[in-house]
Order: C-alpha cells, then sequence, then structure tokens
C-alpha cells in the first residue's frame, strides 16, 4: 500500500503488501519483502535487499554509499534479512569491492542512531542500542548484543552471544559468550544472563567459565592457555567456538581480567 506522497521508483520490486508512508524515498534496483512497513522520510537507495516483515522507522537511510575513498561505484548491495526492526535515523551503509555486500541477519534490532559501514556482516538477533557505531569491514555474530554509544573500530570481529557495556571503544576481537567491558576493553566474564534465556544449561554454562577462566584469568598468555584448554578441558563445540575464534583472530582479542583499584 503506498501512500500518494511517497516516491517509488518504477523499477522497485516491491511485495503488494508492503506499507510505504508519506515522504519515504525508494530508488531503482532494490528488493522489498513482503509484509515490510516503511516509515516516512526513510531513503532506501540502489542495492538494498530487504527482507520479509522488517520495521524500518522515519529517518533511516539504508544502502547510501560507503563513507569510503576506496569505493569508486562498483554495483553493490545492502542485504537485510526478516523481521528485523530498524528505527529512527539508522544508517546501513552498502559494501565495497571488498565484500561488495553488508548484511544484517534475521530477527536484528538496530535501536535510533546507530551505524552500519560498508562491508560488515552482522548475524541473526543481534541487537546494537542507540549510537552504536559500526566502522567498516565488521563482523558480529548471532545473538551479539552492544549497548548504547559502543564504537567499534573497522575489521574487528565480535562472537555469537557476546555482551559489550554502553560506551565501550572495540578496538580487539571480542570471543563468544562473554561480557565486555572496561577500558581498556577487557574480558568482565561470561553473558551467563543471555546464555540461560537462550536455553544454555547450567552445565554448559560452567563450562564455558572454565574456559575463560583458563583464558583470561589465570595470567597465562594465549599461546599456553589454548594448549591448557585443549589438553584439559573436555572437547565441547561451545570449547571448539572459542579455539577457532582466538586462533584466527587478526587483530588479536581483548584483554583478560585484571583488578583495578578505581
Amino acid at each position: 500500500m503506498n501512500q500518494p506522497l511517497a516516491y517509488v521508483h518504477p523499477q522497485a520490486q516491491i511485495a503488494d503488501s508492503v506499507v510505504i508512508e508519506p515522504f519515504a524515498s525508494i530508488s531503482k534496483n532494490v528488493v522489498i519483502g513482503e509484509g515490510t512497513w516503511i516509515g516516512a522520510n526513510v531513503s532506501i537507495m540502489p542495492g538494498a535487499r530487504i527482507g520479509k516483515n522488517c520495521r524500518i522507522f522515519p529517518g533511516a537511510v539504508i544502502s547510501a554509499v560507503p563513507q569510503d575513498l576506496k569505493y569508486m561505484g562498483e554495483d553493490t548491495e545492502v542485504v537485510i534479512g526478516d523481521n528485523t526492526t530498524i528505527r529512527e535515523c539508522v544508517t546501513i551503509n552498502r559494501g565495497t569491492k571488498y565484500a561488495f555486500r553488508t548484511v544484517v541477519g534475521n530477527n536484528c534490532l538496530l535501536m535510533a542512531y546507530s551505524h552500519v559501514a560498508h562491508d560488515c556482516a552482522i548475524g541473526n538477533n543481534v541487537i546494537l542500542a542507540n549510537s552504536v557505531n559500526l566502522a567498516g569491514h565488521i563482523e558480529v555474530g548471532d545473538w551479539a548484543i552492544m549497548e548504547g554509544l559502543v564504537a567499534v573500530q573497522q575489521f574487528i570481529k565480535i562472537g555469537a552471544h557476546a555482551f559489550i557495556a554502553g560506551g565501550s571503544l572495540v578496538r580487539k576481537d571480542v570471543p563468544p559468550f562473554v561480557k565486555a567491558g572496561r577500558e581498556p576493553l577487557s574480558y568482565v566474564g561470561v553473558n551467563s544472563v543471555g546464555l540461560r534465556r537462550r536455553g544454555y544449561s547450567a552445565e554448559t554454562i560452567q563450562h564455558i567459565q572454565e574456559i575463560y577462566r583458563l583464558l583470561f584469568v589465570r595470567g597465562y598468555n594465549v599461546t599456553k592457555a589454548l594448549y591448557i584448554i585443549e589438553a584439559e578441558v573436555p572437547a565441547s563445540a561451545e570449547r571448539d567456538m572459542i579455539v577457532t575464534f582466538i586462533r584466527n583472530s587478526k587483530e588479536g582479542v581483548m584483554k583478560g581480567f585484571r583488578h583495578t583499584n578505581e
């Protein structure tokens, strides 16, 4: 249902059940799936691929050209999954020739004024609270949560089920299942509340905690900690996910637990 005051390019592919409010602008080379709602004053630019049953609130700008000097006008995309909510004034830039697309998964919530830069890959069920800023080339795992005003440096990876405290500056990779905070960003525990909510058993959470005690609390360097984990901790999907994440980290992982008198 298109309002007469909205602009929809005749080449845009819009499902019949999409609702487009007044003063929205939808460019050519855009695809929008069934049941999606586009609020007033939303701008959807070329290259947007938006799934089903999404809600995009007033002032959001989807698929603008990257804020990256290496972008030379190549044909790139923003891909947004199903059931994702994008609140007021969110900006999501399309990809560059690095990855050719920026991706936001299913069932995500991007709160007001958050920004997702070029070539980011955000998983499913992710929450970015107000004014979270993601630089280019960032990977965010499923179920990760970032509180308000978190700023993430380019090329960083954030693991599944991670929780990052508000106002944090993220300059190193954040492994799966952890809570991160302080300055510089450090390990502050396992995201046990989030894991319980998602059906993880007490035994599995304790297993994850033991892995991170070896990695971040006992004072071992990363190489020795990984050796001990693989030698002494029973194999599991969670152990393998953590070890693989650490080994594949190009930027290095955040600091371990440290006592402070502050």
